[in-house]
């Protein structure tokens, strides 16, 4: 066969394998503004509650409000759902937040090409075994930590094959890819986003923490949730390596599972002032680094508050997204025409050309 009908051959299936790939869509908008130098916001839990309102306790599921869209009269670039207890066959997450009302808002939001991102505080698989009244971020929840180690009770080295929780741990994951299996657009396709499983494990505050499990155990983690969800059929999905705050390239990837369990790589990091500004830079240095060498799109995924100081430290980097945490909701109904207090860094953000939310977003598609 004539070298050229080869390699003809080759950028037919390279083609045909782009228009297949259904995290296509997220990946060129992200590409795309990095080469333009842009940087994509996001918010978490944005379409579901606010600091004054919350939809799923006021039974309101309009989709149409959002603390960001009223603030600068737009939405976000991404917004970010939280699924922790859903592996127990709940029907609401540890937010409170229906699943089936998540499921809307995912549809609602890629449907108007929004990008969504996933996170998981799912339950510590051993002591939310243990008898007594449990709790959404107490008693054995993902913070549930203390008794941990490492060397002692090991949670991670429960859940993964030969633990004794393994077995148990393979049902949240079905759970888990159920879920993920019911996102679909109006064609019946998989609906894609971003997923930051078992997020800043170098912190020790989650029962996959640094000191709570080894570093190849959490790779180890990673890799068999990775591997998991893709044999079930979820190739809409990309995988986000991630850590809290750290001070060194080598730090950073102390646990990491492999270029081929990662499609990005991304750093949490909340403060402010003049050493925060000067960690986050450093921080900014080595990820972006990191990211360089490996081929692949970094984000600063946890963030706040959203000084102007940090919105100009990243302009300075090829950050594909920086995304601020929920605004917690109201226990209870607030009473009609209460206003949250603008924030007025937020509408800096959107008037700096640098950032894109969400009507921005669709000039770089």
């Amino acid at each position: 066969m004539k070298k050229s009908l080869i390699l003809a051959i080759f950028a037919l299936a390279m083609i045909s394998c782009c228009q297949d790939n259904p995290t296509k869509s997220i990946t060129v908008t992200l590409e795309k503004a990095v080469a333009e130098g842009r940087v994509l916001y996001g918010h978490q839990d944005d379409l579901m509650y606010g600091h004054t309102w919350n939809a799923t306790l006021e039974d309101d599921h309009s989709l149409d409000r959002s603390d960001v869209l009223s603030v600068t009269g737009d939405y976000p670039a991404i917004a970010g759902c939280e699924l922790g207890e859903i592996e127990l066959g709940h029907n609401r997450s540890l937010d409170s937040v229906s699943f089936g009302y998540i499921r809307q808002m995912a549809k609602w939001f890629h449907d108007r090409d929004g990008i969504l991102t996933v996170s998981w505080h799912l339950v510590n698989p051993i002591t939310s075994q243990w008898p007594g009244v449990k709790e959404p971020s107490g008693a054995g929840s993902a913070w549930e930590v203390n008794m941990l180690s490492a060397d002692g009770m090991n949670a991670v080295r429960s859940v993964l094959p030969g633990g004794e929780n393994h077995a148990m741990f393979n049902t949240w994951l079905d759970r888990l890819a159920r879920f993920f299996l019911s996102w679909r657009d109006d064609e019946g396709k998989l609906i894609p986003f971003l997923f930051r499983p078992y997020h800043e494990h170098s912190g020790s505050f989650f029962w996959w923490g640094r000191e709570r499990c080894y570093d190849e155990e959490y790779a180890a983690l990673f890799r068999y949730t990775v591997d998991y969800l893709r044999a079930k059929g979820l190739h809409n999905i990309l995988f986000m390596y991630n850590t809290d705050k750290v001070y060194s390239k080598e730090e950073y990837l102390r646990g990491y599972p492999g270029d081929e369990y990662c499609d990005m790589i991304s750093i949490d990091w909340y403060g402010q002032g003049e050493e925060f500004n000067r960690n986050i830079r450093m921080a900014m240095d080595f990820v972006s680094q990191t990211a360089d060498e490996k081929g692949k799109l970094f984000a600063l995924s946890e963030c706040g508050p959203l000084s102007l100081d940090l919105q100009k430290i990243l302009s300075d980097y090829k950050c594909s997204y920086v995304l601020t945490w929920r605004n917690a909701p109201p226990r209870r109904t607030l009473p009609g025409g209460f206003q949250p207090r603008p924030d007025e860094n937020l509408k800096a953000m959107k008037a700096n050309k640098h950032y894109l939310f969400y009507e921005d977003i669709k000039n770089v598609k």
